[in-house]
């Protein structure tokens, strides 16, 4: 099939907010590849007869919420990953068969090697209990850690993340939102919460801290990055983790390795640099 006529996507409901067009197309123009990536608006409901409608023009599919669950029951084959974490932010379409994936933990990986050094087997947090908490549990195990302390507003509402723990391997130490200071001492923490949600905790930032990601990215910086940056800390950002894990996809849906620098460019003229 000509190149050409090759078809990829970003589906969401809401989606008209995403970047990964900016950062696929230029992927694309890197690797010299006239493909097509839109975005659609797409719900769950929806998803199914979406997935039935497509031609064999489409080679991929970029997933975010609410779909990165619902889309499971719906493929061909799941990578382990994207079984651990019960969510596959990537299809792969190839030869009739829908593969899912879950990027956003190499994205993770990736996001927080790349500010700084991490020591063998560190101290690791997660914020939050959603779907990127499962993926941040994965990637601290990757990264090493015997087990991670997660702060949530709900601590019975854990199942899901005790879940992904017990399948990559680590511990999981679950505490309540008002317990958060043993959390944010870490020498690797996650933030997986919306702008604003971790305010109140920067009162009990550490006096040295350590590596944050902070998956929000709009607004930037946040007043938890801010103030991480000034107790000495180092700050990954949401837009490090969207760099990177649409860097897989790329690899996925293409198998070529696309210019790194070129997408991280686009990424920041799309989102004027913060």
């Amino acid at each position: 099939m000509p190149a050409e006529q090759r078809r990829a996507a970003v589906l969401g409901h809401p989606v008209a907010h995403s970047l990964s067009p900016a950062l696929h197309l230029a992927a694309y123009d890197s690797l010299g590849l006239a493909w097509r990536y839109d975005r659609i608006d797409v719900s769950g409901p929806q998803l199914a007869g979406f997935l039935d409608g497509l031609d064999e023009s489409w080679v991929g599919l970029s997933l975010t919420m609410p779909l990165k669950a619902e889309v499971l029951p719906l493929l061909d084959e799941v990578d382990p990953v994207a079984r651990a974490t019960g969510a596959a932010n990537t299809v792969v379409l190839s030869g009739g068969r829908r593969r899912g994936f879950n990027t956003d933990v190499a994205g993770l990986v990736t996001a927080l090697t790349e500010h700084g050094p991490i020591g063998p087997r560190p101290s690791a947090a997660v914020i939050g209990g959603g779907a990127t908490a499962r993926s941040a549990v994965a990637a601290l195990a990757r990264l090493g850690a015997d087990s991670v302390l997660v702060c949530l507003r709900r601590p019975e509402s854990a199942d899901d993340l005790r879940a992904t723990a017990r399948s990559v391997g680590v511990g999981l130490h679950v505490v309540p939102w008002d317990s958060a200071a043993a959390a944010l001492a870490c020498e690797v923490v996650v933030s997986t919460v919306p702008s604003g949600a971790p305010d109140g905790l920067v009162d009990r930032l550490p006096e040295r801290a350590g590596l944050l990601l902070d998956v929000v990215y709009d607004p930037w910086p946040t007043v938890l990055a801010t103030a991480w940056v000034d107790r000495g800390g180092r700050v990954a950002s949401g837009l490090d983790l969207l760099l990177h894990q649409a860097v897989d996809q790329v690899r996925l849906m293409t198998g070529l390795d696309p210019d790194v620098e070129s997408m991280r460019a686009a990424l920041l003229a799309a989102t004027g640099s913060r």
